[in-house]
């Protein structure tokens, strides 16, 4: 069963990232030109906050202690020294309020 967590307004989003902790699940939700998109906000090398990264090349996100890129869109490990995957989240807005689908 999943379950839709309220994120923040869209407004909120003036660093184009918020970081949320539900349920002991750190979640990056990343604002992108053509929409919001939510991937674990743990680099799957090291313990590192994704959400503290650099985007770059508009759908990136660059590990700010050893610099693996991940594609914001789905959690896919770009470059080492990452070699695995983050988990990726399905996101929607309703009324200006950005949510993220977790899953219990």
């Amino acid at each position: 069963m999943s379950n839709w967590v309220k994120v923040a307004s869209e407004d909120d989003f003036s660093k184009n990232v918020v970081m949320i902790d539900y349920d002991d699940q750190r979640i990056a939700v990343f604002k992108l030109a053509d929409g919001y998109f939510a991937i674990a906000d743990e680099c799957s090398h090291a313990e590192a906050s994704l959400s503290e990264g650099d985007i770059v090349n508009d759908c990136e996100v660059e590990c700010p202690l050893h610099g693996a890129k991940f594609d914001i869109k789905t959690g896919k490990n770009l470059d080492f020294p990452a070699v695995t995957p983050v988990d990726a989240f399905r996101t929607k807005v309703e009324d200006g309020v950005v949510y993220v689908e977790i899953d219990d």
